[in-house]
């Protein structure tokens, strides 16, 4: 909070893209860098941070059975499995912290060259970015080598494409943004993203929990990929509550919001945001259909993961208005604060 306060009375009484400014931006960029890659990544293996223990756990028996065998998300576990024979448990969170986050430097200095500090600090600062490399660490790796592979979205599809195979292999409920990224490539209108995204809401309404059995019946992925459709609450979970969130799908807005004044209103032109905005609405819109599900905040954090991307990018890449730097100021600064916000109430 005290970072995001200073950035953004500095965007108040400064230009972004002074030379004094940048060179400040940057060393807050690594400073910020370096203490989150710290403090989660050497944070204690204790049940406060919910399935650590569990995969604390697996880890010691990899450890002492090294030949267990690995039936589910094989990347994931054959890692983990490396890990146990050369490292100890504290070293191996700590590269699960590396793998969680570096990918996020390396997409934010791509696309957004000197100014990667502000969106670094809104990923960082996104709802749920902690619970995801603390407590879901499947999920959150696997969306983070995805982040990844859109580093070589205009260099190499093959090598892209090999990346996001990966990110499924960690957690085979990526294949929700993989189906989305797909999808919204063959179909490049950004209207009809967002007829699907509205569409979804009075469909979610009507056809209530029919859509979690309805989905979970299908098959989609492994057996602990259909009971997050219909299981028991999820421990650690930042969802206080189930039922239609109408809090959750209002705060999924902004990042609907964002993109439809971007390309429609305003008619900013670009290849890999219209393509990332279709994936983010696409991915969004399933979570609101299976919304009630008591682990519907696996499937949020399938599009969550890129919100932070989806306000941010246009606005580094276009000046949409008179007082540019300081509208980027107060949109990090309300993105960031929905965050505190939940924070305080938990």
């Amino acid at each position: 909070m005290i970072i995001t306060s200073y950035s953004f009375l500095q965007s108040n009484v400064k230009k972004i893209d002074d030379v004094d400014t940048v060179k400040m931006m940057t060393f807050l960029g690594y400073f910020l860098l370096i203490t989150v890659l710290l403090y989660m990544g050497t944070r204690p293996i204790s049940f406060v941070f919910g399935d650590m223990i569990n995969y604390a756990d697996g880890f010691q028996k990899l450890q002492l059975s090294p030949n267990v065998e690995i039936g589910k998300d094989y990347i994931f576990w054959y890692f983990t499995k490396l890990c146990a024979q050369i490292i100890d448990a504290r070293e191996y969170f700590f590269l699960i912290a590396v793998i969680y986050i570096i990918p996020n430097y390396f997409f934010v200095k791509k696309y957004f060259n000197e100014y990667w500090y502000i969106p670094l600090l809104m990923i960082f600062g996104s709802f749920s970015f902690w619970t995801y490399g603390t407590n879901g660490l499947r999920n959150g790796m696997a969306t983070s080598v995805f982040i990844g592979a859109l580093c070589l979205y205009d260099r190499n599809k093959w090598l892209m494409y090999g990346l996001m195979a990966l990110s499924y292999g960690i957690h085979n409920s990526l294949m929700i943004p993989i189906g989305a990224f797909i999808v919204s490539g063959l179909y490049k209108n950004p209207k009809i993203y967002l007829y699907i995204w509205l569409a979804a809401i009075p469909l979610s309404i009507v056809g209530g929990s029919a859509w979690e059995n309805f989905f979970g019946s299908l098959g989609i992925g492994d057996e602990r990929v259909n009971n997050y459709m219909t299981g028991s609450v999820d421990a650690g979970t930042t969802f206080s509550s189930t039922g239609f969130r109408w809090d959750f799908v209002v705060y999924s807005g902004f990042a609907v919001f964002a993109g439809y004044y971007y390309i429609i209103k305003r008619g900013f032109q670009d290849k890999f945001y219209t393509h990332l905005w279709g994936t983010y609405m696409i991915a969004n819109a399933f979570w609101i259909l299976v919304i009630r599900a008591n682990f519907s905040n696996r499937f949020a954090y399938l599009s969550w993961f890129l919100m932070a991307v989806v306000i941010a990018y246009p606005i580094f890449k276009v000046k949409f208005w008179d007082e540019h730097y300081k509208m980027v100021g107060r949109i990090f600064f309300a993105y960031y604060l929905f965050t505190y916000i939940m924070f305080l109430r938990s």
